[in-house]
């Protein structure tokens, strides 16, 4: 149910930005050293921990598949995340977001070089400011390729949504709490297919077809901040040894 906010002001959303702008970006490679992968994200105001551990053997051996790896995402958000304390420890909607974060990464891994392994993916919410699913997503990518995990693509991923009967690219928290519709997205570049689509209300097919194209749109340009992270990790790594 839209609440009684003001979403627009002189073209401009309520955060300021344009229709098709996304939030800020950040990403940050190779945060942790205990980790065989890791990366760290902010996003409007999420702020986002990723870890990659594998591959390495699957245990208990009744899951380990003969002629691939499995993966195993882990989404959790902390405590005091939000601005209500959360529950600790494990939810439905985190097994949920774990198993759509699993389905959208699992296309762009060459897990088959990979028999009877496991690659584990944990994903830590320590700030939510809406769009955590698309900022792990992200997040686990570029943590995934800092593993050196064999990949044919990044996975940029990104929401688009209806505001005010609008089309609005990376939904703000008060456009996904009040909005009409939320349609978060991941992309493989390289095919142009998306690797996860979910819609939350009501979208025409005109609007429909709009928000895809717009959240196409934004995924192309965060899969640019994802290579630029992953640049200027390595190319700094470079010049160190040196």
């Amino acid at each position: 149910m839209e609440k009684d906010i003001k979403f627009f002001t002189n073209g401009k959303r309520i955060d300021g930005r344009a229709i098709d702008e996304l939030r800020n970006i950040k990403i940050e490679v190779g945060v942790f050293k205990r980790a065989d992968g890791s990366s760290y994200i902010e996003w409007g105001g999420n702020k986002i921990y990723c870890a990659v551990y594998g591959p390495r053997e699957a245990y208990p051996r009744f899951l380990q598949k003969s002629d691939r790896a499995i993966l195993k995402c882990r989404y959790n958000m902390a405590s005091f995340a939000v601005e209500e304390r959360k529950r600790p420890g494990p939810s439905r909607r985190g097994v949920e977001i774990g198993k759509v974060t699993q389905g959208a990464l699992e296309p762009a891994l060459l897990l088959e070089n990979f028999p009877k392994c496991m690659v584990e993916v944990n994903i830590e919410v320590i700030q939510a400011d809406a769009g955590t699913r698309c900022a792990g997503i992200t997040a686990a990518s570029v943590a995934l390729a800092n593993a050196g995990i064999p990949m044919k693509e990044l996975v940029p991923a990104c929401a688009a949504g209806k505001v005010d009967d609008k089309i609005v690219l990376d939904l703000c928290k008060e456009e996904d709490n009040y909005g009409q519709a939320d349609l978060p997205l991941a992309l493989l570049p390289r095919r142009n297919e998306f690797s996860l689509l979910q819609m939350d209300g009501d979208l025409s097919e005109e609007q429909l077809e709009e928000a895809l194209d717009l959240g196409r749109k934004g995924c192309l340009e965060v899969y640019e901040i994802q290579k630029e992270a992953l640049k200027k990790k390595y190319v700094k790594e470079d010049v160190s040894n040196e």
